[in-house]
């Protein structure tokens, strides 16, 4: 069985929409964008470190038409290797609609997008999930993703799609590798998911106990 990566850009306030750019994802959102002045080269390492293995994409409705309409045209040398990548791995869209699959190796998941997505898992080893905020809360309710990878950049906006809306159950992780901040102070968090639930405790016994030690 494969990993499920789901690799995220943030704000301080948790802010997922349309980091690239102002088209992106303009509804009721006048900041798109907001991620590019924020670009230095060591965030740019972390994100091309997190795509290597990759051989699926899983990707929501928007964010497959927007990569649909840019990466077939673009060659590894602007981009770093994600043209080829992008271009070469299957492609597996949620959508409730009936998107345009012209882009070479994309699939539609089916009316059950949790048995689809499991089948998906099932047949590749590191499926990346990139934006498509309303699939990745459809995952995080679900439990079914196995990484997660979020830069958060020191920004907020007080407005916007956030990544945990709605989507967010009680959940254990583990962090898999210290935090790394970037020199325009981008924060890269990389957790796995855990067993079991989050645990509750009573901060007057973990006192009291401080004070038999003392």
């Amino acid at each position: 069985m494969g990993l499920i990566h789901i690799e995220l850009f943030t704000t301080l306030d948790l802010v997922g929409q349309a980091p690239g750019g102002p088209e992106e994802d303009p509804e009721g959102f006048s900041y798109g964008g907001w991620q590019v002045p924020m670009l230095d080269e060591v965030a740019g390492a972390q994100v091309d470190a997190a795509y290597e293995g990759t051989d699926a994409l899983l990707l929501g409705r928007r964010t497959y038409d927007i990569f649909a309409g840019y990466w077939p045209h673009q060659k590894d040398g602007d981009s770093g290797g994600f043209a080829t990548l992008f271009n070469s791995v299957p492609k597996y869209v949620a959508s409730r609609g009936t998107p345009d699959l012209s882009w070479a190796g994309s699939t539609h998941l089916g009316p059950d997008l949790v048995a689809a997505v499991r089948e998906v898992r099932e047949r590749h080893e590191h499926i990346k999930v990139v934006g498509s905020l309303n699939l990745v809360q459809t995952l995080l309710r679900e439990k079914l993703f196995d990484r997660l990878d979020l830069w958060v950049h020191p920004i907020m906006l007080g407005v916007g799609k956030k990544v945990f809306d709605g989507g967010a159950v009680p959940t254990n992780v583990t962090l898999l590798a210290p935090p790394v901040a970037s020199p325009k102070g981008t924060v890269h968090l990389r957790y796995a998911r855990a067993d079991g639930v989050p645990g509750t405790g009573d901060m007057s016994a973990v006192d009291r106990d401080a004070g038999q030690g003392a």
